[in-house]
């Protein structure tokens, strides 16, 4: 429980209950078939501490450079929200936009309604790890039929070495809302960890599209996860973009009810020793549900990147429509691709299907462009930069796509990052 935390019992016992299984269980293991391509036992012999105070200062121009301009704006210091650095003005009538320790102070009653409800506790230990640890967060909750007219960015900053930023978000939209969710980590150029959580309800006909920018520090350690819960007729789309950290880890599961649909699209890049894992799962617990899921990585040096992709269509899920694609780009032959994709259909009236590649660059393509007169390594690059710009052109959001292409460029052109 931080310092400025009301005392509230339904709190106090999910934060024990966490804290117990968290002590009796540890990290997630390589035995654990979810996580048998990762392995974060690395966690265990750093000495990570807890922020209970945000940095006094930050950068602001460096701040500014991944802040959207047009755009509600959360910032999240070392696993606490800061409100100067915070843009929430001109928000629509009912809606609510605050601090998780502000939301516990004002409606306890109405987070407890939501918290813990989209993802299991006991999904694996970084779950029950962020139940008993989390620090702030923040709260989001959408009236009916309100559309907003900008995006809320959600800015996750870690500024101080060897520290722990652990948050937890709550975000609801009730019925035929609609509104666009970006959720962004950064740190400095020092080793810490970051164990953020985010659960979300979409009302029956409401639409969210999420995004989630991943660019954190070479030397930190990371692990996100969005759990959604999709009510009959809702639509969510998912962009996930992960470029930094030494080991990142991503977790997108959503469930879907009757009539909803999701797609999930994601770009994972890795250079040096970058290890990056993605998680998703996506339950059709109804008949008439609909998924597409779109990821792409390119990995360089002795880079390792993961997809585990996981569809689940219930007995009585009839007329499932989903398909699932994961394509990997190597570019140096110590990097390595784990692709899993899994289907596991009990009714018997759907249509599923999924599709993996892993592969280098077409040397045809390339000889074809150096026939044009371009040179071979800026062939290759811009091949690269083609086979990933491919996902950011999914992104509607002009300023945010912006920034994406800066952050892609960064890695092309370039050289070879094996060491």
């Amino acid at each position: 429980m931080t310092n400025s935390e009301p005392c509230i019992s339904w709190l106090e016992t999910l934060r024990q209950t966490a804290l117990a299984s968290f002590q009796q269980t540890g990290f997630p293991s390589p035995r654990e078939e979810e996580w048998r391509y990762t392995n974060v036992s690395a966690l265990e012999k750093k000495a990570f501490s807890p922020l209970l105070e945000a940095a006094q200062t930050v950068d602001t121009e460096w701040l500014n450079s991944y802040q959207l301009a047009d755009a509600y704006s959360l910032v999240l210091v070392d696993g606490h929200f800061s409100a100067d650095l915070s843009q929430l003005a001109g928000l629509p009538e009912g809606a609510q936009i605050l601090s998780m320790a502000d939301a516990l102070q004002t409606y306890p009653e109405q987070v407890a309604v939501y918290f813990g409800k989209a993802v299991n506790p006991n999904e694996h230990g970084f779950i029950a790890f962020n139940n008993a640890w989390f620090t702030d967060g923040v709260f989001v909750h959408i009236p009916a039929k309100c559309v907003l007219d900008k995006p809320i960015q959600c800015l996750h900053i870690v500024t101080q070495d060897g520290g722990l930023a652990t948050t937890r978000n709550l975000l609801v939209l009730a019925d035929h809302a609609a509104v666009q969710w970006l959720e962004t980590f950064v740190g400095e150029d020092v080793g810490y960890l970051s164990a953020a959580v985010t659960e979300a309800f979409v009302g029956q006909n409401a639409e969210l599209t999420g995004y989630k920018v991943q660019c954190e520090s070479e030397k930190a350690y990371h692990f996100g996860g969005m759990y959604i819960q999709q009510a009959r007729d809702a639509r969510c789309t998912h962009h996930n973009f992960a470029f930094g950290g030494l080991l990142a880890r991503s977790d997108i599961h959503t469930d879907l009810e009757q009539a909803a649909e999701c797609e999930l699209n994601g770009l994972y890049l890795g250079v040096k020793r970058q290890h990056i894992d993605n998680h998703t799962r996506i339950n059709h617990n109804q008949p008439y549900g609909k998924s597409l899921e779109t990821y792409k990585g390119v990995l360089d040096g002795r880079a390792r990147g993961v997809f585990q992709g996981r569809v689940v269509v219930a007995e009585h899920a009839q007329k499932t429509d989903s398909t699932m694609n994961n394509r990997n780009l190597l570019l140096s032959d110590y990097a390595e691709a784990d692709t899993k994709p899994q289907l596991e259909i009990y009714a018997d009236d759907v249509k599923c299907g999924h599709g993996v590649t892993v592969g280098q660059l077409d040397e045809k393509s390339v000889f074809y462009l150096q026939s044009r007169g371009v040179d071979e390594e800026t062939a290759r690059n811009m091949l690269t930069f083609a086979f990933a710009n491919e996902m950011v052109d999914r992104v509607s959001l002009p300023a945010l796509k912006t920034l994406l292409l800066q952050l892609l460029l960064k890695h092309f052109p370039q050289n070879s990052y094996v060491d």
